[in-house]
């Protein structure tokens, strides 16, 4: 299995709509409610320089977001079904590496949800430590945000 990552391509676009609007996915993000294909094109046509493809032997299976120093990720939870948690951790892998390597970045950082554990027990598992906590408007919603980053 070689897992890479990869500049996201505009034939991508409708692909990772359904990864983004997945209950679980979106049960745990910034942006809960369902994305339209109409939200998610304006999105796209903004941030698509910023988005990568996470592939697993040639198939996509996820997204990594990097907005500056900051970055954000999903994946094909239906898709990778009982595959997740290792690409989870292939992902992070390889998003850490690009970020620090192709990216030349000092520091890498990102917000998750206080109630995420599993994503922030993957987070200091790869070195990265919780620098703040901090209340944010997810949807309307007001949520703890736990701020995590690492250094080269």
């Amino acid at each position: 299995m070689t897992p890479v990552l990869r500049p996201a391509r505009e034939t991508d676009r409708d692909l990772v709509l359904p990864w983004r609007n997945h209950p679980s996915v979106r049960a745990v993000s910034l942006t809960t409610h369902e994305i339209r294909p109409a939200e998610h094109a304006a999105w796209w046509a903004a941030r698509g320089g910023d988005v990568l493809i996470y592939e697993e032997d040639g198939v996509p299976a996820g997204v990594v977001i990097f907005n500056g120093s900051t970055w954000s990720f999903y994946l094909d939870v239906e898709g990778l079904g009982p595959r997740l948690l290792p690409a989870w951790m292939r992902l992070e892998k390889e998003a850490v590496e690009y970020a620090f390597g192709t990216l030349g970045l000092t520091t890498l950082g990102g917000e998750t949800l206080a109630d995420n554990k599993r994503v922030l027990a993957l987070h200091r598992r790869f070195g990265f430590r919780e620098t703040r906590r901090y209340e944010r408007l997810v949807d309307g919603v007001p949520k703890t945000v736990v701020w995590t980053e690492r250094s080269r």
